[in-house]
């Protein structure tokens, strides 16, 4: 009966591929979990890559499973409660891992699939810096496809899990779906949690899951390493791959190897992403000569000299921007990893401290961001800010940097607000964290001052981006501790360290990093050092935050905040010129409307004055922060801003944009295209022609337009002369028709335009008859509204139509007054 048992996890595999079409949702997971809870781990084997690709997709795109990116509780209540319990830290799925981790399975994942860097690394034969590739790297047999990695259950189900946020494509309904309350970011959350907790020194047990106790994961081989930071080596250089050697795992940190797992693949499959310029700028010019000299040796064997490497430029061709989502994503696992490492005791914050009797997870809080995080994170924050588009969107970018720079947001103490609604001075203890993060202060506040500098701060959006830096960097205390630590960097130093590459400045820890902490360093210049010659490299330029020339960005974005001040209230003042100046009958629809505002229709209605408000708002804060921060007066920014030319002309509207005029009109310059795109100047575009041929709107019906036109045009060709004998007359039937026939708006516009000035002020029209505005579909829709109102009082259609008649009279009549007396004040 042996062959039998042989085909089982076979025909299981089959039968549960059968049951994923047929079934659904929630008897499919029930069915697991009897599985799962009965049959051992020999045939489990066998379905868990299936089962985990069916979970996550495939690792191409293609297969979406469960799609717990779109996946939310209040959309599908019980599919997301199914979904979320049966993939919890502690729930079914869990426990099939751990159940195939204590048989040691292995299995195979495709380099091909890994994010680009580490592809490109592996391609070149050169064993990555991260511990999570040591000793799974495996050669491909004769005629196989490429190289795989050999990972244990725990590490290929965090694998599908992490880079399901890369590969898996949102679906075209998912737009609207709120990262926050969907399954994938919450499952996240939860892991982060359970593994990485901030109360207690010891992670939850398998046992305290609700369905019993479950078999602890076996103890690591030796030649598997979970917590490995490297090997003893005194060369710079990388290892090959072929060189892989197997590393005795420490026992102590058996504890947290799950930890430890848990957060080197969230920060390779989420992090790990850079261009090519940078990528080649990583190398150093040793690891390029071992890359050489191995080619070299091995250029007889299976592979060209030159493959490696084109393959390695290839894999980088494709230029890699993340998502909103998974910058939401990366947003959570920082906080996270900062409430994490703030939970250490206060005598086990610092170093010395250190002793044998604390524990490992302890340990692994102090070194958490330090050793996995910093480097990557600042690299992928670099390649965001250089390459993210210049929108709004970019504000979940600059909350995930803000966030990550404020850990004392999430300690135990944090930071409240005093009585008089300024936030409290930034204590000193957390000075070390500013200065061995230097970097990621100063040369990404450059970064972003690039990116302001080319926005159009109108928008209140891009307005509030720059308000909530400002409100940042403007904190009590923070800008002397990023000057303390620019201090300590530019200090002579009377020893040169050894030089090293940013990516060669890991520590060569032996096993797990908890087993040879090393010596404290008590030099602070000399750890600020370390700090930006592991990440800029030995030879970096670096411009010191509070120099001149970061000064000067700061003064070009102090004028470009005054000058979108005054942009936002000069849009303020037109948009209420163009309401309270309409006539009152017009919201009726019996006027015209202002075919000749300077500004779209749905730009006002976005400029309104709540939007002009907090705009306002936002960059007088933010010019309030920054001239604290850089000591700046209030002579400085007259005085600039006068220099930028934005005084305004005898009416109070802003001038026309720097141009030229050449034979064919108006030249643009290069001050003028950048005033026009940073919204400080803008053309006034005018319709100049007659307003009876202006193209049909999408507010009028075409047919009636048409059939208007030509009756007032009959109209207005027989009457032609006595109109004009009753607009010349000077008495109040004359000024009547004048206010009825005659056009006002052709001699009294104000033309910016220095070429076309000479060739539109003479046009003259002689009075005529407009029936134009009764093919308004408001005009219409008004009158049937006065209609029906009229029919609720018991008033005809006639009545109700002399009624109209007669109030219009009464209207042109006032109207007709008061124009006249406007004329005579005038002479």
């Amino acid at each position: 009966m042996a062959f039998p048992h042989l085909q089982q996890p076979s025909f299981l595999l089959a039968s549960l591929k059968a049951d994923s079409i047929n079934k659904p949702f929630a008897q499919r997971c029930q069915d697991l979990v009897k599985i799962i809870e009965d049959f051992p781990a020999k045939e489990l084997h066998a379905i868990f890559p299936w089962l985990v690709e069916s979970i996550f997709g495939s690792l191409d795109g293609v297969l979406i499973g469960w799609n717990l990116r779109c996946l939310q509780g209040r959309v599908s209540p019980v599919e997301y409660g199914i979904a979320m319990g049966f993939l919890d830290p502690g729930g079914p799925m869990m426990k099939l891992v751990y159940k195939l981790q204590a048989e040691d399975y292995k299995f195979d994942f495709p380099v091909s699939y890994l994010p680009g860097p580490v592809k490109a690394s592996i391609q070149e034969r050169v064993l990555p810096d991260s511990p999570l590739y040591h000793n799974k790297i495996q050669f491909p047999s004769t005629g196989g496809l490429g190289l795989n990695l050999a990972l244990n259950p725990f590490e290929y189900y965090m694998f599908f899990f992490a880079l399901s946020l890369i590969t898996q494509k949102p679906l075209p309904g998912a737009l609207h779906v709120r990262t926050s309350d969907c399954a994938y970011f919450i499952l996240v959350d939860r892991y982060l949690s359970w593994f990485l907790p901030t109360e207690g020194s010891v992670l939850p047990l398998l046992s305290s899951s609700p369905g019993g106790p479950g078999p602890s994961p076996a103890p690591r081989t030796p030649t598997m390493s979970f917590a490995s930071y490297g090997l003893h080596h005194t060369s710079l250089l990388k290892r090959h791959i072929s060189h892989q050697t197997s590393v005795n795992a420490d026992p102590a940190s058996h504890e947290i190897w799950r930890s430890e797992t848990l957060l080197q693949v969230f920060v390779e499959m989420w992090l790990h992403y850079y261009s090519l310029e940078m990528y080649q700028k990583m190398q150093s010019p040793h690891a390029k000569l071992e890359v050489l000299h191995y080619r070299l040796s091995v250029s007889s064997a299976l592979h060209s000299p030159a493959q490696p490497s084109l393959q390695a430029l290839h894999a980088h061709q494709e230029s890699f921007m993340p998502t909103e989502e998974h910058v939401l994503v990366v947003r959570l696992l920082l906080k996270h990893l900062h409430a994490f490492s703030n939970s250490l005791k206060p005598e086990q914050v610092s170093p010395s401290a250190h002793s044998h009797a604390t524990s490992p997870l302890e340990e692994f809080k102090r070194a958490a961001i330090p050793r996995f995080v910093q480097q990557k994170l600042y690299l992928f924050l670099q390649h965001c800010f250089g390459h993210w588009p210049l929108d709004a969107s970019f504000r979940a970018v600059l909350e995930m940097w803000l966030s990550y720079l404020q850990p004392w947001r999430y300690a135990p103490e944090k930071q409240f607000q005093s009585s008089d609604g300024q936030a409290r001075c930034v204590s000193e203890r957390w000075a070390p964290f500013v200065q061995e993060n230097l970097l990621m202060y100063t040369k990404l506040f450059v970064g972003f001052l690039s990116r302001a500098l080319r926005t159009d701060l109108v928008s209140p959006k891009n307005a509030l981006m720059v308000f909530r830096v400002a409100k940042v960097f403007a904190q009590p205390n923070l800008a002397e501790m990023i000057q303390k630590g620019e201090q300590l960097f530019l200090e002579p130093e009377l020893v040169i360290p050894h030089r090293q590459h940013r990516l060669f400045t890991a520590p060569t820890f032996t096993g797990s990093f908890l087993s040879s902490w090393p010596p404290a360093v008590t030099d602070t210049a000399f750890k600020v050092k370390s700090h930006v010659y592991s990440l800029e490299g030995q030879d970096c330029k670096y411009t010191p935050m509070f120099g001149p020339e970061v000064r000067t960005l700061v003064l070009r974005l102090a004028q470009l905040i005054t000058q979108a001040k005054q942009t936002a209230k000069s849009i303020s003042d037109q948009y209420g010129e163009s309401t309270s100046g309409r006539p009152f009958l017009s919201w009726l629809g019996f006027c015209l409307s202002d075919t000749n505002s300077s500004y779209p229709a749905n730009d006002l209605d976005d400029m309104g004055q709540d939007s002009v408000r907090k705009t306002d708002e936002y960059l007088e804060k933010a010019l309030e922060y920054l001239c604290q921060m850089f000591r700046l007066s209030e002579a400085q920014l007259t005085q600039l801003t006068l220099a930028l030319g934005t005084t305004q002309d005898e009416n109070g509207k802003k001038q026309l944009p720097d141009c030229i005029v050449g034979e064919d009109g108006l030249i643009l310059t290069p001050l003028g295209r950048y005033q026009i795109i940073n919204g400080l100047r803008r053309f006034d575009i005018e319709y100049q022609g007659d307003s009876e041929l202006q193209p049909i709107r999408s507010y009028e019906i075409a047919s009636l337009v048409r059939l208007l036109f030509r009756l007032s045009s009959t109209i207005n060709h027989r009457f032609a002369d006595q109109m004009v004998a009753l607009c010349s007359r000077a008495d109040f039937l004359g000024s009547f028709c004048r206010y009825h026939l005659m056009e006002p708006g052709l001699a009294n516009r104000h033309l910016l335009s220095p070429v076309a000035q000479g060739r539109t002020a003479s046009r003259a029209r002689g009075p005529r008859l407009s029936l134009r505005f009764l093919g308004s579909y408001r005009t219409l829709l008004s009158l049937l509204l006065a209609f029906f109102v009229a029919s609720l009082f018991c008033i005809g259609p006639l009545p109700c139509a002399l009624l109209l008649v007669l109030g219009y009279f009464l209207y042109a009549a006032a109207m007709t007054l008061l124009t006249e007396q406007g004329k005579l004040h005038q002479l």
